[in-house]
């Protein structure tokens, strides 16, 4: 597979402009480690092998343990490996990511209420939907993960 184009050169104002999203989402009330871990979990459903390897070498970096991270997709059957912060941040996750197939039902919502604030719900619903745009663009112009250049 190789890239198709480097949009960062062709459209540098609205990479950055999707910068500018990502510094505020990171100035947000909530944890790096539990944004990180939604990024990873909205890349696994959209499979992009590009964010897929840069948030896992993000959440290591951050000292999470690999075996946390093996099991992010199966976060639900993970036990109290997940705390009732990422469990909630990560089902909001992939409802809003399959918006297509959920429609975020209302019990999502609920769900999600009980444990976030709303200001912290938005700011979460806002690093969701950037990290399925980042996704959707690595994944359209075909971006390289690191782990295939180390190789």
């Amino acid at each position: 597979m190789s890239k198709r184009l480097d949009y960062t050169k062709i459209a540098p104002a609205g990479v950055k402009a999707l910068g500018g999203v990502y510094g505020y989402v990171m100035q947000s009330d909530l944890s790096p480690i539990l944004v990180d871990l939604v990024y990873l979990r909205v890349s696994q459903i959209n499979n992009c092998a590009y964010c897929l390897d840069m948030h896992t070498r993000d959440l290591l970096q951050k000292g999470v343990k690999v075996e946390k991270l093996a099991l992010v997709q199966a976060w639900r059957e993970a036990g109290q490996l997940f705390d009732d912060r990422e469990r909630a941040a990560l089902a909001w996750a992939e409802s809003v990511t399959l918006v297509a197939e959920t429609g975020v039902p209302d019990a999502s919502y609920e769900a999600a209420r009980t444990v976030f604030n709303e200001r912290e719900l938005v700011d979460l619903t806002i690093a969701i939907s950037l990290m399925n745009t980042y996704n959707r663009m690595a994944i359209s112009f075909r971006n390289t993960p690191q782990a295939v250049l180390e190789q």
